[in-house]
């Protein structure tokens, strides 16, 4: 249950806020006009009255369609689960389970969350809101403004990290026909044990990273990378062969085998590789991908 949040602490998060999006015009009339790539969503939030208001400012986004709403933070997890919006209007305090522990529950399950954006009265929550790599954070009563600034940082999320459907048709194919045209001048050190090892990038299944390290496999090995991060070893891997199908993998598109279906709804990439290897797809790349397979 919340309450409103005091004036102070609103223009303590507007101003945080403001910052970032003072050159944009976040006008509610403009919102209207501009319509892209339409976005799902869903409204998880205790207080009926919150949730009516919260769906009819959305109305004024055409291209925001609200697909469900929830009042417990357990429903929630089965309302995302089922639905797969591409966002999420989240209340923090609700009954049995908070905000963050939905978040956390969806993280658990090792798929890509959709766009966050926690609607709370309580300004003390924003800095753990953000750790958790929430898009925005909204205050009760939500003003029209701070409404289409938050939905502006969703929609530049979503342009900066969703491939394009064109981009899934390419990959599909050169599953489909096994192209092997791509070829890289450069090797890419792998460390196997005290020694390093350079690595032809055409000859590498997929890359991973656990506990905050970065590994490379190919067919023959499996080492650690000099690379701090899975970005940037994507930037010494062609885009045209290589697929972040998950937050934690990045996989060669030539040594794709098989798509498999889970019970859950989720699906996992298995490799040809000796281990017949399976790694996650997460919901975003499995929805994009289904559009053009058509599964």
């Amino acid at each position: 249950m919340d309450f409103t949040a005091p004036p102070v602490a609103r223009d303590i998060l507007d101003a945080r806020n403001n910052a970032s999006d003072r050159t944009l015009n976040n006008g509610p009339a403009a919102k209207k006009e501009r319509v892209g790539t339409m976005m799902t969503a869903v409204i998880i939030d205790d207080e009926q009255p919150a949730r009516d208001e919260l769906r009819y400012l959305l109305r004024k986004h055409a291209d925001i369609e609200v697909i469900g709403e929830t009042a417990s933070g357990t429903a929630a997890v089965e309302l995302i689960g089922e639905r797969a919006p591409d966002l999420v209007f989240l209340d923090i305090q609700m009954p049995g389970m908070t905000g963050f522990q939905v978040v956390q529950e969806l993280m658990d399950r090792e798929e890509e969350l959709p766009a966050i954006v926690f609607v709370t009265a309580y300004d003390e929550y924003a800095v753990r809101a953000f750790e958790v790599s929430a898009v925005d954070y909204l205050l009760k009563p939500v003003e029209e403004e701070r409404l289409a600034q938050a939905l502006d940082k969703v929609r530049r999320q979503a342009a900066a990290t969703a491939l394009s459907r064109e981009e899934i048709s390419r990959l599909v194919r050169q599953m489909e026909e096994g192209e092997r045209t791509a070829t890289l001048p450069h090797r890419i050190s792998v460390r196997k044990g005290d020694r390093y090892v350079l690595v032809d990038p055409n000859d590498v299944t997929h890359a991973y990273v656990v506990d905050g390290v970065v590994c490379l496999c190919t067919s023959k090995l499996n080492g650690m990378t000099t690379h701090k991060t899975l970005e940037e070893l994507e930037k010494d891997l062609d885009g045209r062969i290589f697929w972040r199908v998950h937050r934690s993998y990045i996989v060669n598109i030539n040594h794709v085998a098989e798509i498999l279906p889970l019970p859950t709804g989720s699906y996992r990439l298995r490799l040809d590789d000796e281990k017949k290897t399976t790694v996650p797809l997460s919901r975003a790349q499995a929805k994009l991908l289904r559009k053009v397979v058509k599964w």
